[in-house]
């Protein structure tokens, strides 16, 4: 006999293990039933009103209020928040940055869901590094270290996908440590952007 799920012990039980944003594949694990069952109770439940589905077989519960950052980490991995998301967050650029932006080292994507935007930028396997865990928003999320999410951000500057924001600002920076994540990038162009900047913050700036 197929094992039947009760609405309120499944949504409780996801809230009790942290799974407010899961695949079917984590529903299956939690709930012991088949593939076929996972998928029709999923499926059934986004027209009740219980989930939300954010993109393919990854699904929310639509009464909770997970932070961008959770949803960011969870929806495409492997991936950490960075560029402009993180220099706002480190202060680096005054602007507020409402699209969630990340790297990874899959193949670049842009997530258009009920919860926001989020996009992901792909870099090479051996820069992918320089990321810790950060409290934000009352949660622990992947972001890049200050440092590393300039480095991210002044390579796709280099590769001309963005253009160099004219009011960053990069008094905390750690020098050494920016250039030791610049070189895993292995782009001249981007040492010389580190250096325009440098010269820029050295300049009086103009009263806007």
């Amino acid at each position: 006999m197929p094992k039947k799920l009760n609405r309120i012990k499944v949504e409780e039980k996801l809230k009790s293990m942290g799974l407010i944003v899961f695949t079917p594949r984590e529903f299956e694990g939690v709930f012991g039933v088949p593939r076929a069952t996972a998928a029709y109770y999923i499926a059934s439940n986004l027209e009740s009103g219980l989930f939300v589905k954010l993109r393919n077989n990854f699904y929310m519960l639509k009464d909770s209020h997970p932070s961008m950052y959770t949803i960011a980490n969870k929806l495409y991995q492997p991936s950490y928040i960075s560029l402009e998301m993180a220099l706002s967050y480190y202060g680096f650029i005054p602007e507020v940055v409402y699209g969630m932006t990340s790297i990874t080292t899959k193949p670049t994507r842009e997530f258009v869901t009920p919860r926001g935007v989020f996009s992901y930028q792909r870099i090479k396997k051996v820069a992918f590094t320089g990321y810790r865990f950060a409290e934000v928003e009352n949660t622990r999320a992947l972001m890049a270290e200050p440092e590393k999410a300039l480095a991210d951000y002044l390579y796709f500057v280099d590769l001309k996908k963005i253009s160099l924001n004219d009011r960053i600002t990069i008094k905390t920076v750690r020098k050494s440590q920016l250039m030791r994540y610049v070189k895993l990038f292995q782009r001249p162009g981007m040492k010389k952007l580190v250096e325009k900047i440098y010269d820029q913050q050295r300049k009086p700036r103009e009263i806007r």
